[in-house]
């Protein structure tokens, strides 16, 4: 019988070893004007949103060009030039547990995204620039690039906008803010295969998130940037690398940006920055057919801007928490 009651102790013991940690929701952010690089915004319940104090990564790489205030329209040169940008990153955690960190370097005159990874989020590698769109050399910029593991393909991808003068139909906009929508993918960020259209809706489309429902079940939000819309649309697919429906109407209202999308049970929830109002809009969904707007249930700190939601083990949450005490 004690060998009995030995048996069970030390498998209760080890059940409680081998619980799975508790996860928590982290949202990733740049504030304007962009230059002083990664924020982290941290939620339980994928509702209510807190910052994570200080800057966890300066942008050092990327085109210096002077900062355009797209809400002045003027070009602030003398205030920001020649600092580097970091804007719009995106994170995912590979099955190794490292992060890997992909953004925006410049609103113009890149060929390429930024890149870097981490241990846990506060310790990063030396920046890289990932030249992706380098055999398009009159390429205008690279945009808002959002990465994903595929664990079918066991490998990243990488989507972004990009604008091609020429390329593509004009319809109502300029050349050089006419942008499709490309890709990448890769194991290691060190072999990348050739950039590829991913999607072209007939107008100019930005700011791409890709959700896996299930195999062979494929959601984009994408934002149509054409005047006057300015909001966001779906589109389905059997592959993640297409190809994809035509676009669905807009489930949201104009001027918007930046979706990003998370899981929360059966719903996702939807959150884009309501960039007019300088407010974050949220809409849940189970079908991405049918949605609810609960801008109103939801809270975000004023002043972030376009990133990334993934989860995160609640120590490495505890341990940023700790960090930002330093800062």
């Amino acid at each position: 019988m004690k060998l009995f009651f030995s048996f069970v102790f030390a498998l209760l013991a080890f059940t409680a070893c081998t619980k799975p940690e508790k996860e928590v929701y982290i949202f990733t952010s740049h504030r304007e004007p962009a230059l002083d690089g990664l924020h982290y915004l941290y939620s339980y319940d994928g509702y209510h949103w807190d910052s994570i104090a200080g800057s966890w990564l300066k942008p050092e790489i990327g085109n210096k060009t002077p900062y355009y205030n797209y809400f002045t329209k003027q070009t602030e040169e003398q205030k920001y030039a020649p600092n580097s940008m970091m804007r719009d990153p995106s994170i995912t955690q590979g099955p190794d547990g490292t992060f890997h960190l992909v953004w925006t370097t410049s609103w113009k005159g890149d060929l390429g995204f930024g890149y870097a990874q981490s241990k846990d989020l506060i310790h990063w590698s030396e920046q890289q620039m990932i030249p992706v769109m380098a055999d398009e050399p009159t390429t205008v910029n690279v945009w808002a690039p959002e990465i994903f593991y595929d664990d079918e393909g066991e490998q990243f991808m990488v989507v972004w906008a990009s604008c091609v003068p020429g390329r593509y139909e004009k319809g109502i906009e300029e050349e050089e803010n006419n942008h499709r929508l490309y890709y990448i993918t890769t194991k290691d960020f060190k072999a990348v295969s050739k950039a590829k259209v991913l999607y072209d809706p007939g107008f100019s489309s930005i700011d791409a998130v890709i959700v896996k429902r299930a195999k062979n079940d494929y959601v984009m939000v994408l934002k149509d940037n054409t005047r006057p819309e300015r909001n966001l649309k779906i589109a389905f697919s059997g592959s993640m690398t297409g190809p994809y429906s035509p676009s669905s109407q807009p489930f949201t209202e104009s001027f918007v940006e930046g979706p990003t999308v998370e899981k929360l049970g059966d719903d996702y929830l939807i959150y884009f920055d309501v960039y007019k109002k300088k407010i974050y809009g949220a809409m849940r969904t189970r079908d991405f057919r049918n949605f609810t707007d609960v801008t109103e249930s939801v809270s975000v700190p004023v002043g972030h801007k376009h990133g990334t939601i993934f989860k995160a083990s609640e120590s490495v949450v505890k341990t940023l928490l700790e960090e930002s005490k330093k800062k």
